[in-house]
């Protein structure tokens, strides 16, 4: 079993992006029902994110909640979000201790008062942490974020502000909730589902792909070791050829 050490710590990738996926069926696997799964992968949250920081990752994404997941059951959405605020509460210590700044993608804004007053506490009490940067996909989807962008380019446009022959994939990337983000290296999916689900598609135009065939309470840090040495023994051309990398 490989370990944090057998990471080359000179080839790592600058941004992590993980859909965290499988909890449903891990606590139906077990005859529980759903909310057990999601209450057992914040463990798998938590060693995660203090995994990355100890490697020195600078940007990780997690997807916690998509704009389709508001079509779930009730009962599970007030679960989810309850989940979430007690997990927020009880990490800012943590999040300060590994010098960590929580920042946010989605429609925020439509969560719940009591989620979004604690989300956006935590992401201003660690606003000046220069670490490692953990962004949470909240009410997220990747075709909302473009469409926005769209909008609000057009807008501009129209207004005089912007030119059409300017707008080029930097104009389009300050107008994305994850402006602040750098392009995707490493996208991880776990439960062997090998599909993006509406996750940062502008950002992982060249991302290596990784899915791997478990749960997401069960992920460990040795999972995240597997993919990343995995991404390490790729070659990223970017278009070009080996010769040309060479």
């Amino acid at each position: 079993m490989h370990t944090l050490e057998d990471v080359d710590k000179e080839k790592l990738p600058q941004h992590v992006a993980i859909i965290m996926d499988g909890n449903g069926r891990w606590a139906k696997q077990r005859g529980k029902i759903r909310m057990f799964g999601h209450e057992n992968g914040v463990e798998s949250v938590n060693q995660t994110v203090e995994s990355c920081a100890k490697l020195q990752i600078p940007f990780l994404t997690l997807y916690a909640f998509s704009t389709e997941n508001w079509n779930r059951p009730k009962t599970e959405i007030d679960t989810l979000m309850k989940l979430l605020v007690n997990a927020l509460k009880r990490e800012l210590k943590t999040l300060n201790k590994h010098n960590i700044r929580l920042r946010a993608i989605g429609k925020i804004e439509t969560l719940p008062s009591k989620v979004y007053k604690e989300l956006t506490e935590v992401m201003s009490k660690t606003e000046n942490n220069s670490g490692m940067t953990l962004t949470l996909a909240l009410s997220y989807g990747s075709r909302e974020e473009i469409k926005t962008a769209v909008q609000e380019i057009a807008v501009k446009v129209k207004n005089n502000i912007i030119s059409p022959e300017n707008i080029d994939e930097t104009v389009i990337n300050t107008h994305l909730y994850a402006h602040f983000l750098p392009d995707v290296d490493l996208l991880i999916r776990t439960s062997g589902e090998c599909r993006i689900s509406n996750f940062l598609l502008w950002q992982i135009a060249y991302a290596e792909l990784y899915f791997i065939d478990v749960f997401w309470p069960d992920f460990r840090e040795n999972h995240l070791v597997e993919a990343i040495l995995s991404y390490q023994n790729r070659e990223r051309r970017f278009g070009k050829t080996s010769e040309q990398l060479n």
